[in-house]
């Protein structure tokens, strides 16, 4: 099973964003910074999944995925399938259709404290949008 931490981070809300991922597999340690541009924090955290699910995609097809976020609203999103705001509703979707390319998918939320890895990454990457 692939563990996967992500985090999406705002400068202002909106502002400029960045998404972190971290990954563990097999005894290894994998992270990722991405800048995104601006948007909300929100938004951030639905394209740090997105961008999880990219390096899935490429580096991890076929495995069990185990992700963890500690934003709630992006859990309870996926988890239900729901959203009823209509900016989440196509992330919504893209999380779903690269989430099914696996055996199994897993999301589960998880307090700030224990995310701060994914989190450190989000904040990099939102050096790197200037």
């Amino acid at each position: 099973m692939i563990e996967v931490y992500t985090d999406g981070a705002s400068s202002g809300n909106p502002g400029p964003s960045g998404a972190g991922v971290y990954i563990k597999a097999y005894g290894q340690i994998k992270q990722f910074s991405f800048p995104l541009g601006v948007m909300s924090n929100h938004e951030a955290e639905f394209h740090a999944v997105l961008k999880a699910l990219d390096i899935c995609m490429n580096h991890f097809s076929g495995e069990i995925l185990s992700f963890r976020s500690d934003s709630r609203l992006v859990v309870d999103a996926v988890d239900s399938g729901f959203t009823k705001n209509r900016a989440y509703k196509p992330l919504l979707s893209a999380i779903e259709g690269k989430a099914d390319s696996f055996p199994y998918f897993f999301i589960k939320w998880i307090p700030d404290k224990q995310n701060s890895n994914a989190d450190q990454l989000a904040r990099q990457a939102i050096l790197m949008n200037e």
